[in-house]
């Protein structure tokens, strides 16, 4: 596991903070800090598309403003104000979660990733997440698009790697800004890049901004 970043880090980052901060995609759980509001933007995105959770995502808050309204909800309610998401195992979940961290909690969300992930339906990837884009912890938040990312930019000829592989995610955290908003942009920047040039398929190389600090990219013939 890398201990510090590879040699194209700084560039890689600043090309992608420039980038990022110029061409971000405005969505409507990045205007808040709110954990209750983040996680369930999380537990939506969860295999469904951004453009479909647009829809969902407003409808849902303003039946269950708070974790605490959440987690008083018939089950019925909660599956119903889910109806058309599909994945109900995530609504389910995520009222179950409610309801412990009502019970176990105090009613307020953890922000240590560690705890967080022994809530129900919480893995490492949605406990980064929360934590980073909640409280700017400086924590790593590795999904399929980021996993993707940081394989081809920095190791394009390792074995293809999963988001739960070890390597990425240390390598992920080698890479993290030392400042905590600077890190929240970092991960959010990462997940752009990846649902908009560096996809799964047909990545766009010519076009990527962070294409000449890209170990893949740069070796691509425009």
């Amino acid at each position: 596991m890398p201990r510090r970043p590879p040699q194209s880090a700084l560039r890689f980052k600043r090309r992608l903070l420039r980038w990022f901060r110029a061409r971000g995609r405005d969505l409507p759980w990045r205007a808040t800090r709110n954990p209750y509001r983040i996680l369930v933007s999380e537990f939506m995105l969860q295999q469904t598309q951004v453009t479909r959770v647009r829809e969902y995502y407003p409808g849902f808050l303003a039946r269950f403003p708070s974790l605490r309204e959440l987690a008083a909800a018939r089950p019925g309610a909660v599956r119903e104000a889910w109806d058309g998401l599909g994945y109900y195992r995530r609504a389910t979940n995520l009222h179950q979660l409610a309801r412990t961290v009502v019970a176990k909690h105090g009613g307020e969300l953890p922000s240590d990733p560690g705890t967080l992930e022994t809530l129900p339906g919480v893995g490492r990837y949605t406990a980064g997440a929360v934590a980073s884009f909640a409280h700017e912890r400086r924590v790593p938040a590795v999904d399929t698009n980021v996993a993707r990312v940081l394989q081809r930019a920095f190791r394009p000829r390792a074995p293809k790697m999963n988001p739960s592989n070890n390597a990425i995610w240390a390598l992920a955290r080698a890479l993290l800004p030392k400042r905590r908003r600077t890190a929240w942009e970092f991960n959010q920047a990462l997940m752009d890049l990846g649902s908009l040039y560096c996809t799964a398929r047909r990545p766009k190389c010519q076009e990527c901004p962070v294409r000449p600090a890209c170990g893949t990219g740069s070796r691509r013939s425009p």
